[in-house]
């Protein structure tokens, strides 16, 4: 019985999971800050503005897909 060496499994950062979302195309979604209480101080108009999801910048996707347990 020979016993083969193998990596390691790469683990999913479960934080990340919860805070990012991967879209049918491959690109990165993310919420906005600002948007989770104390609404009474901010205009109707900024909270219906940080409502949609948008794209995570190039520049931490390559971060992102790693702790996402992607190559």
């Amino acid at each position: 019985m020979s016993q083969e060496k193998h990596m390691p499994k790469m683990k999913t950062s479960k934080t990340a999971a919860k805070r990012f979302k991967k879209t049918g195309t491959g690109k990165l979604r993310r919420q906005q800050a600002m948007r989770q209480h104390l609404f009474e101080k901010k205009a109707s108009s900024r909270t219906r503005r940080l409502a949609g999801d948008v794209d995570v910048h190039p520049g931490d996707a390559k971060k992102i897909k790693r702790l996402l347990a992607e190559r």
